[in-house]
């Protein structure tokens, strides 16, 4: 199995990624240039004293997920002059398979935040919390049981409903913001 800087080297860089986007870019774009960073966050010069200079993000072009946060890492990155790389899910699933979610999930987007020897300093995703509890509720609420015979079309509609959620409640991107910041301050 690979290590994390052969990971790394073996991606692209972020603007690379979402240059080559298909499905998600515009989407991506948007919430990017929507989004505003809140101004004085103090927390931003105390993780600047951390040893995070790289980020590894394991995603997909199709993700919702991942066209939300990263957008929003990308100008976390930008304040803290990080490196981002993109390493694609299913190009190699033995990475995602060290940061399965609840252990048994390939969920992405998975950040994982590296020192300049290419060492794990910390791991954020799929979720904020917020985000997380969103997507649930909205789940149990239209979603019918599997063995419903509408199940296929509903999830469908659910899926639709979570993405234009995601591509623009700018509540949630703060609160995707906020659980980075939190959790590059505390690992």
């Amino acid at each position: 199995m690979a290590n994390l800087e052969t990971y790394y080297k073996n991606s692209q860089d972020l603007s690379t990624y979402i240059e080559q986007m298909n499905e998600n870019k515009e989407a991506l774009l948007k919430i990017y240039n929507d989004f505003s960073v809140p101004q004085d966050d103090e927390r931003i010069n105390k993780i600047k004293h951390k040893d995070y200079n790289k980020v590894l993000v394991i995603s997909e072009d199709w993700c919702g997920d991942a066209m939300m946060n990263i957008a929003i890492l990308k100008h976390i990155s930008e304040l803290l002059n990080l490196e981002v790389h993109v390493f694609h899910r299913d190009q190699d699933t033995d990475l995602i398979d060290q940061y399965l979610t609840n252990g048994k999930s390939r969920s992405i987007p998975i950040f994982i935040f590296l020192n300049d020897n290419f060492e794990q300093e910390n791991v954020w995703g799929p979720r904020a919390t917020s985000v997380q509890s969103f997507v649930e509720k909205t789940r149990k609420d239209y979603l019918p049981s599997k063995e419903d015979p509408d199940y296929e079309e509903k999830a469908q509609q659910v899926h639709t409903v979570i993405a234009n959620r995601f591509k623009t409640d700018s509540n949630l991107w703060k609160d995707v913001y906020n659980s980075i910041i939190d959790k590059l301050l505390n690992p």
